[in-house]
């Protein structure tokens, strides 16, 4: 079973919503009113008949939430939205956890979506460096060693002008760098392993040794993440959410490494012919949640999850994921997005990829003010700026919250 918090703040927000759980069971739902989802809402799938009538008829009318449940499929399944006031939570999840072992695991799961939507408690060491997610977002700078990536192929594929790149990016503000050898925009052909390998263990053997600033390495392939984390890199940034290469969950984990699972439609090559979803946040939520089953199965403790901003996605689709970010922190984990830079931005602005620096930071600051923890990015001092302006008005916002 999965367990989101919903970002509804309006009633058309709720309509919304409404449209895209599908076919309710009346007989056994709240009354359906857009007004109803203006306290804490959660979407619920793939719970047990038994477990979707319980709270539908016990836990709702007793602690007056709202239900809405959709038929039984073909395996005895629903769905449900539910929504609560946020002191009858505590109780609700009692309820659950002493009626039986399905309705325990849906109330911890709750609790889980419900406290990553609302916080950020996390704390990840990577390598030598504490990350506290709970005090600011982070900065990942991109060192791309390729000769054919969207925005800066061929500017960093020399030794040397990739150093040099990756510590002015230190100097500039990154808290991690991510090194990748292959592009991945869209329609880019797979790189060989020997020539991914050439590009980028030099690079990540000559970083170890000037700088303490976590290395990530951004591949989908085994062999190159064995290979980078042999050289030191702490964190396996992987665009297909371990789904390209079966070995790469063992690889990462036997490494005790950090893993970025990111959300793709198709592969680089196809990802943009005609992508199409019939509700994007929760099927890219899906996806990552098959992807940190996978991860957490072999042990990885460390996990980051990515929503893939235009990995087999539609003008629409990166602009709502921006703006329902925070649901994909129900996960239980930082959030990581790339906006820089990117085609969307370029739709709506018309502007080629030089010019979309003011782009990149409205998005940035909208991506960190609506939950994302770590912003993946290409111009680190001036999106570092900007991450800094927005942390310290959340800062503000969260101690008016306590008072």
């Amino acid at each position: 079973m999965k367990v989101r918090t919903l970002k509804i703040s309006s009633k058309e927000e709720a309509f919304e919503e409404i449209s895209r759980f599908g076919e309710i069971e009346s007989e056994i739902s709240s009354e359906l009113k857009p007004e109803k989802f203006l306290n804490l809402n959660f979407k619920i799938e793939n719970v047990s008949d038994e477990v979707a009538l319980f709270i539908s008829r016990e836990v709702a009318k007793f602690f007056k939430a709202d239900v809405f449940v959709s038929k039984s499929d073909e395996n005895g399944k629903r769905n449900l939205l539910l929504s609560i006031k946020e002191e009858n939570l505590g109780y609700i999840l009692n309820a659950l956890k002493n009626f039986s072992s399905d309705g325990r695991e849906l109330a911890e799961k709750i609790e889980l979506a419900k406290n990553g939507f609302f916080n950020d408690e996390l704390v990840y060491k990577f390598g030598g460096k504490i990350f506290d997610f709970s005090k600011r977002t982070y900065v990942m700078g991109i060192l791309n060693v390729t000769p054919d990536s969207f925005s800066d192929g061929g500017k960093y594929f020399t030794l040397d002008s990739a150093i040099e790149h990756a510590m002015k990016m230190i100097e500039d503000g990154a808290d991690i760098i991510d090194v990748g050898g292959e592009s991945t925009r869209p329609g880019s052909e797979p790189v060989p392993i020997e020539e991914e390998l050439r590009r980028v263990i030099p690079v990540i053997k000559e970083l170890v040794k000037r700088t303490n600033v976590p290395i990530s390495i951004d591949t989908y392939k085994s062999e190159v993440a064995r290979q980078a984390l042999e050289e030191g890199v702490v964190i396996v940034n992987d665009i297909s959410g371990l789904k390209f290469d079966k070995k790469m969950a063992d690889i990462v984990a036997s490494y005790k490494a950090s893993i970025v699972l990111m959300h793709i439609k198709g592969t680089p090559k196809t990802m943009q012919q005609n992508p199409h979803y019939d509700d994007v946040i929760s099927e890219i939520y899906s996806y990552l949640y098959e992807s940190i089953e996978i991860a957490k199965s072999v042990g990885i403790e460390q996990i980051i999850v990515d929503p893939g901003i235009g990995f087999g996605k539609r003008l629409i689709d990166n602009l709502e994921i921006i703006r329902r970010l925070r649901e994909f922190k129900s996960l239980g984990y930082p959030v990581l997005i790339g906006v820089s830079r990117k085609s969307f931005i370029g739709n709506v602005l018309n502007l080629p990829v030089e010019e979309r620096l003011e782009g990149t930071a409205g998005a940035v600051a909208i991506s960190v003010w609506n939950g994302a923890n770590i912003v993946r990015v290409h111009d680190v001092k001036e999106m570092a700026r900007v991450v800094k302006i927005v942390d310290a008005i959340k800062q503000v916002q969260i101690k008016q919250t306590q008072i």
